[in-house]
Protein backbone atom coordinates (compact mmCIF):
# COMPACT_ATOMS: atom_id res chain seq x y z
CA UNK A 1 0.00 0.00 0.00
CA UNK A 2 1.59 3.25 -1.16
CA UNK A 3 0.73 6.83 -0.30
CA UNK A 4 -0.49 7.34 -3.87
CA UNK A 5 -2.98 4.49 -3.56
CA UNK A 6 -4.31 5.87 -0.29
CA UNK A 7 -4.76 9.32 -1.85
CA UNK A 8 -6.55 7.80 -4.83
CA UNK A 9 -8.83 5.87 -2.50
CA UNK A 10 -9.71 9.09 -0.68
CA UNK A 11 -10.14 10.90 -4.01
CA UNK A 12 -12.78 8.37 -5.11
CA UNK A 13 -14.88 9.01 -2.01
CA UNK A 14 -14.39 12.77 -2.28
CA UNK A 15 -15.43 12.68 -5.95
CA UNK A 16 -18.72 11.01 -5.03
CA UNK A 17 -19.28 13.45 -2.16
CA UNK A 18 -18.53 16.58 -4.17
CA UNK A 19 -19.91 15.73 -7.62
CA UNK A 20 -23.14 13.94 -6.67
CA UNK A 21 -25.10 17.18 -5.99
CA UNK A 22 -23.85 18.56 -9.32
CA UNK A 23 -25.26 15.57 -11.23
CA UNK A 24 -28.54 16.06 -9.37
CA UNK A 25 -28.58 19.70 -10.44
CA UNK A 26 -27.87 18.79 -14.07
CA UNK A 27 -30.77 16.32 -14.07
CA UNK A 28 -33.15 18.90 -12.60
CA UNK A 29 -32.02 21.41 -15.22
CA UNK A 30 -32.65 18.90 -18.03
CA UNK A 31 -36.13 18.17 -16.67
CA UNK A 32 -37.04 21.84 -16.66
CA UNK A 33 -35.67 22.38 -20.17
CA UNK A 34 -37.62 19.42 -21.55
CA UNK A 35 -40.77 20.81 -19.92
CA UNK A 36 -39.97 24.26 -21.40
CA UNK A 37 -39.16 25.81 -18.07
CA UNK A 38 -36.08 27.66 -16.85
CA UNK A 39 -35.65 25.96 -13.51
CA UNK A 40 -32.91 26.49 -10.91
CA UNK A 41 -29.23 26.45 -11.75
CA UNK A 42 -27.18 23.27 -11.72
CA UNK A 43 -25.56 24.37 -8.44
CA UNK A 44 -28.88 24.72 -6.60
CA UNK A 45 -28.45 21.37 -4.73
CA UNK A 46 -25.28 22.75 -3.09
CA UNK A 47 -27.17 25.82 -1.91
CA UNK A 48 -30.01 23.65 -0.61
CA UNK A 49 -27.63 21.48 1.39
CA UNK A 50 -25.85 24.52 2.82
CA UNK A 51 -29.18 26.01 3.92
CA UNK A 52 -30.40 22.77 5.50
CA UNK A 53 -27.19 22.28 7.49
CA UNK A 54 -27.76 25.72 8.99
CA UNK A 55 -31.30 25.00 10.17
CA UNK A 56 -32.61 23.47 13.37
CA UNK A 57 -33.57 19.80 13.54
CA UNK A 58 -37.21 19.16 14.43
CA UNK A 59 -38.45 15.59 14.90
CA UNK A 60 -41.90 14.10 15.59
CA UNK A 61 -42.69 13.30 19.20
CA UNK A 62 -43.40 9.68 18.22
CA UNK A 63 -39.97 9.21 16.63
CA UNK A 64 -37.38 6.97 18.28
CA UNK A 65 -33.60 6.74 18.00
CA UNK A 66 -34.07 5.02 14.64
CA UNK A 67 -35.20 8.28 13.05
CA UNK A 68 -31.90 9.90 14.03
CA UNK A 69 -29.72 6.89 13.17
CA UNK A 70 -31.18 6.22 9.71
CA UNK A 71 -29.72 9.28 7.92
CA UNK A 72 -26.29 8.67 9.45
CA UNK A 73 -26.27 4.98 8.50
CA UNK A 74 -27.54 5.73 4.98
CA UNK A 75 -24.92 8.43 4.45
CA UNK A 76 -22.16 6.14 5.76
CA UNK A 77 -23.26 3.33 3.43
CA UNK A 78 -23.05 5.64 0.43
CA UNK A 79 -19.54 6.66 1.45
CA UNK A 80 -18.46 3.01 1.72
CA UNK A 81 -19.49 1.79 -1.74
CA UNK A 82 -17.00 4.05 -3.66
CA UNK A 83 -14.22 2.11 -1.95
CA UNK A 84 -15.27 -1.04 -3.84
CA UNK A 85 -16.04 0.15 -7.38
CA UNK A 86 -14.05 1.84 -10.18
CA UNK A 87 -14.86 5.53 -9.84
CA UNK A 88 -11.65 7.20 -11.03
CA UNK A 89 -9.19 4.35 -11.65
CA UNK A 90 -9.46 1.12 -13.63
CA UNK A 91 -7.32 -0.82 -11.12
CA UNK A 92 -8.16 -1.94 -7.57
CA UNK A 93 -7.10 0.27 -4.69
CA UNK A 94 -6.06 -0.85 -1.17
CA UNK A 95 -9.59 -1.24 0.23
CA UNK A 96 -11.23 -2.51 -2.96
CA UNK A 97 -10.83 -6.12 -1.86
CA UNK A 98 -13.12 -5.59 1.15
CA UNK A 99 -16.05 -6.70 -0.99
CA UNK A 100 -17.17 -7.56 -4.50
CA UNK A 101 -20.00 -6.23 -6.65
CA UNK A 102 -22.61 -8.14 -4.63
CA UNK A 103 -21.21 -6.66 -1.43
CA UNK A 104 -21.60 -3.17 -2.87
CA UNK A 105 -25.22 -3.95 -3.75
CA UNK A 106 -25.83 -5.17 -0.20
CA UNK A 107 -24.48 -1.94 1.27
CA UNK A 108 -26.69 0.13 -1.04
CA UNK A 109 -29.70 -1.92 0.01
CA UNK A 110 -28.86 -1.46 3.70
CA UNK A 111 -28.96 2.32 3.33
CA UNK A 112 -32.34 2.17 1.58
CA UNK A 113 -33.68 -0.24 4.21
CA UNK A 114 -32.78 2.14 7.05
CA UNK A 115 -34.64 4.99 5.34
CA UNK A 116 -37.63 2.69 4.86
CA UNK A 117 -37.65 1.94 8.60
CA UNK A 118 -37.34 5.63 9.40
CA UNK A 119 -40.43 6.38 7.32
CA UNK A 120 -42.40 3.90 9.42
CA UNK A 121 -40.84 5.02 12.68
CA UNK A 122 -41.98 8.63 12.28
CA UNK A 123 -45.63 7.62 12.63
CA UNK A 124 -46.61 9.88 9.76
CA UNK A 125 -49.28 8.77 7.30
CA UNK A 126 -47.14 9.88 4.39
CA UNK A 127 -44.10 8.11 5.79
CA UNK A 128 -46.05 4.87 6.13
CA UNK A 129 -47.43 5.13 2.59
CA UNK A 130 -43.99 5.90 1.16
CA UNK A 131 -42.34 3.02 3.01
CA UNK A 132 -45.07 0.54 2.05
CA UNK A 133 -44.82 1.54 -1.59
CA UNK A 134 -41.06 1.23 -1.44
CA UNK A 135 -41.38 -2.28 0.02
CA UNK A 136 -43.73 -3.33 -2.77
CA UNK A 137 -41.34 -2.06 -5.43
CA UNK A 138 -38.34 -3.62 -3.66
CA UNK A 139 -39.93 -7.07 -3.91
CA UNK A 140 -39.16 -7.03 -7.64
CA UNK A 141 -36.32 -4.48 -7.79
CA UNK A 142 -33.85 -6.13 -5.38
CA UNK A 143 -34.01 -9.67 -6.89
CA UNK A 144 -33.51 -8.10 -10.31
CA UNK A 145 -30.51 -6.16 -9.02
CA UNK A 146 -29.00 -9.39 -7.69
CA UNK A 147 -29.63 -11.15 -11.01
CA UNK A 148 -27.97 -8.30 -12.91
CA UNK A 149 -24.91 -8.52 -10.68
CA UNK A 150 -24.84 -12.30 -11.17
CA UNK A 151 -25.07 -11.75 -14.92
CA UNK A 152 -22.13 -9.34 -14.81
CA UNK A 153 -20.20 -11.92 -12.80
CA UNK A 154 -20.91 -14.66 -15.34
CA UNK A 155 -19.90 -12.47 -18.28
CA UNK A 156 -16.65 -11.34 -16.65
CA UNK A 157 -16.09 -14.65 -14.81
CA UNK A 158 -15.26 -12.59 -11.75
CA UNK A 159 -17.18 -10.79 -9.01
CA UNK A 160 -14.85 -7.78 -9.10
CA UNK A 161 -16.19 -4.83 -11.14
CA UNK A 162 -12.65 -3.92 -12.26
CA UNK A 163 -12.41 -7.21 -14.18
CA UNK A 164 -15.63 -6.48 -16.04
CA UNK A 165 -14.33 -3.01 -16.89
CA UNK A 166 -11.12 -4.42 -18.37
CA UNK A 167 -13.02 -7.10 -20.29
CA UNK A 168 -15.36 -4.63 -22.00
CA UNK A 169 -12.52 -2.27 -22.86
CA UNK A 170 -10.40 -5.04 -24.36
CA UNK A 171 -13.02 -7.16 -26.15
CA UNK A 172 -15.69 -5.49 -28.30
CA UNK A 173 -17.23 -8.90 -29.05
CA UNK A 174 -18.21 -9.18 -25.39
CA UNK A 175 -19.40 -5.57 -25.37
CA UNK A 176 -21.88 -6.21 -28.21
CA UNK A 177 -22.86 -9.70 -27.06
CA UNK A 178 -26.57 -10.35 -26.35
CA UNK A 179 -25.87 -11.09 -22.68
CA UNK A 180 -24.21 -7.72 -22.17
CA UNK A 181 -26.94 -5.82 -24.03
CA UNK A 182 -29.62 -7.55 -21.94
CA UNK A 183 -27.79 -6.54 -18.76
CA UNK A 184 -27.55 -2.92 -19.93
CA UNK A 185 -31.30 -2.76 -20.57
CA UNK A 186 -32.14 -4.46 -17.26
CA UNK A 187 -29.88 -2.19 -15.22
CA UNK A 188 -31.23 0.93 -16.92
CA UNK A 189 -34.73 0.07 -15.68
CA UNK A 190 -33.28 -0.43 -12.21
CA UNK A 191 -31.68 3.01 -12.36
CA UNK A 192 -35.07 4.52 -13.15
CA UNK A 193 -36.54 2.64 -10.20
CA UNK A 194 -33.85 3.29 -7.61
CA UNK A 195 -33.57 7.01 -8.44
CA UNK A 196 -37.34 7.70 -8.45
CA UNK A 197 -37.51 8.18 -12.21
CA UNK A 198 -40.12 5.59 -13.14
CA UNK A 199 -43.33 7.19 -14.48
CA UNK A 200 -45.12 6.15 -11.27
CA UNK A 201 -42.85 8.27 -9.07
CA UNK A 202 -42.85 11.92 -8.16
CA UNK A 203 -39.50 13.41 -7.25
CA UNK A 204 -41.13 16.39 -5.51
CA UNK A 205 -42.74 16.58 -2.05
CA UNK A 206 -45.99 18.22 -3.17
CA UNK A 207 -47.74 15.35 -4.92
CA UNK A 208 -49.61 12.42 -3.40
CA UNK A 209 -47.85 9.79 -5.50
CA UNK A 210 -44.42 10.64 -4.11
CA UNK A 211 -42.48 7.66 -2.81
CA UNK A 212 -38.94 8.65 -1.88
CA UNK A 213 -39.98 12.09 -0.64
CA UNK A 214 -42.83 10.63 1.43
CA UNK A 215 -40.40 8.63 3.57
CA UNK A 216 -38.40 11.71 4.56
CA UNK A 217 -41.24 14.21 4.82
CA UNK A 218 -40.90 14.46 8.62
CA UNK A 219 -37.19 15.33 8.50
CA UNK A 220 -35.67 18.79 8.69
CA UNK A 221 -32.34 20.50 9.18
CA UNK A 222 -29.04 18.59 9.05
CA UNK A 223 -30.71 15.16 9.10
CA UNK A 224 -32.71 16.06 6.00
CA UNK A 225 -29.51 17.35 4.38
CA UNK A 226 -27.79 14.02 5.05
CA UNK A 227 -30.73 12.13 3.51
CA UNK A 228 -30.81 14.30 0.40
CA UNK A 229 -27.03 14.09 0.04
CA UNK A 230 -27.14 10.30 0.50
CA UNK A 231 -29.85 10.07 -2.18
CA UNK A 232 -27.69 12.07 -4.61
CA UNK A 233 -24.70 9.85 -3.78
CA UNK A 234 -26.74 6.70 -4.38
CA UNK A 235 -27.73 8.02 -7.79
CA UNK A 236 -24.08 8.84 -8.50
CA UNK A 237 -22.98 5.34 -7.50
CA UNK A 238 -25.61 3.65 -9.67
CA UNK A 239 -24.54 5.82 -12.61
CA UNK A 240 -20.93 4.86 -11.91
CA UNK A 241 -21.71 1.14 -11.99
CA UNK A 242 -23.85 1.57 -15.09
CA UNK A 243 -21.14 3.50 -16.96
CA UNK A 244 -17.90 1.90 -15.79
CA UNK A 245 -19.07 -1.71 -15.52
CA UNK A 246 -21.59 -1.86 -18.37
CA UNK A 247 -21.88 0.99 -20.88
CA UNK A 248 -18.94 3.44 -20.93
CA UNK A 249 -15.95 1.67 -19.38
CA UNK A 250 -13.41 3.97 -21.03
CA UNK A 251 -11.79 7.14 -19.68
CA UNK A 252 -10.62 5.94 -16.27
CA UNK A 253 -7.14 6.66 -14.97
CA UNK A 254 -4.76 3.82 -15.88
CA UNK A 255 -1.64 4.86 -13.96
CA UNK A 256 -3.22 6.91 -11.18
CA UNK A 257 -1.44 10.16 -12.00
CA UNK A 258 -2.87 13.48 -10.86
CA UNK A 259 -3.62 14.56 -14.42
CA UNK A 260 -5.23 11.22 -15.26
CA UNK A 261 -7.38 11.35 -12.12
CA UNK A 262 -8.59 14.87 -12.91
CA UNK A 263 -9.35 13.77 -16.47
CA UNK A 264 -11.33 10.80 -15.14
CA UNK A 265 -13.33 13.13 -12.86
CA UNK A 266 -14.13 15.39 -15.81
CA UNK A 267 -15.08 12.32 -17.82
CA UNK A 268 -17.51 11.32 -15.08
CA UNK A 269 -19.50 14.50 -15.59
CA UNK A 270 -19.65 13.95 -19.36
CA UNK A 271 -20.70 10.30 -19.06
CA UNK A 272 -23.29 10.97 -16.39
CA UNK A 273 -24.71 13.85 -18.40
CA UNK A 274 -25.30 11.45 -21.30
CA UNK A 275 -27.02 8.95 -19.00
CA UNK A 276 -29.03 11.76 -17.38
CA UNK A 277 -30.30 12.82 -20.81
CA UNK A 278 -31.58 9.30 -21.47
CA UNK A 279 -33.17 9.06 -18.00
CA UNK A 280 -34.92 12.43 -18.29
CA UNK A 281 -36.10 11.60 -21.82
CA UNK A 282 -37.75 8.39 -20.61
CA UNK A 283 -39.22 10.01 -17.52
CA UNK A 284 -40.71 13.05 -19.24
CA UNK A 285 -41.91 11.57 -22.53
CA UNK A 286 -43.78 8.58 -21.13
CA UNK A 287 -47.27 9.10 -19.73
CA UNK A 288 -47.51 8.62 -15.97
CA UNK A 289 -48.77 5.18 -14.98
CA UNK A 290 -50.98 4.15 -12.12
CA UNK A 291 -49.06 2.80 -9.17
CA UNK A 292 -50.22 -0.80 -9.51
CA UNK A 293 -48.51 -0.95 -12.92
CA UNK A 294 -45.06 -0.59 -11.32
CA UNK A 295 -44.65 -4.33 -11.83
CA UNK A 296 -44.59 -4.06 -15.62
CA UNK A 297 -41.18 -2.36 -16.14
CA UNK A 298 -39.69 -4.27 -13.21
CA UNK A 299 -40.94 -7.60 -14.55
CA UNK A 300 -39.45 -6.72 -17.94
CA UNK A 301 -36.14 -5.90 -16.23
CA UNK A 302 -36.26 -9.21 -14.32
CA UNK A 303 -36.86 -11.09 -17.57
CA UNK A 304 -33.99 -9.30 -19.31
CA UNK A 305 -31.64 -10.25 -16.48
CA UNK A 306 -32.69 -13.90 -16.78
CA UNK A 307 -32.19 -13.79 -20.55
CA UNK A 308 -28.71 -12.39 -20.00
CA UNK A 309 -27.82 -15.27 -17.66
CA UNK A 310 -29.29 -17.88 -20.05
CA UNK A 311 -27.51 -16.43 -23.07
CA UNK A 312 -24.25 -16.41 -21.13
CA UNK A 313 -24.60 -20.08 -20.31
CA UNK A 314 -25.60 -20.96 -23.87
CA UNK A 315 -22.77 -18.97 -25.40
Amino acid sequence: MSARDVLLQIAQVVAVLVLSPLIQGIIHQFEERVQRGQGPGIFQPYRDLWKLFGKETVLPETASWLTVAAPIVAFTCMMTVPLLIPVLTNFPLPLSDMGDILGGGLILTLGSFMILLAGLDSGSAYGGVGSSRTAMITILAEPTLILVFIGITLVARSMLPFVSNHLLVGDLAVYFSPAHLFLVAAFFVLILTETDRLPIHSSTHIEVYMIEEARILEYSGPLLALLKWASAMKQFILYTIFCHVLVLPWGLSIEGTALGTLGAAAGLIVKFTIVACAVVLVETTQARLRFYRYQEPLAASFLLAILAIVSTQMG
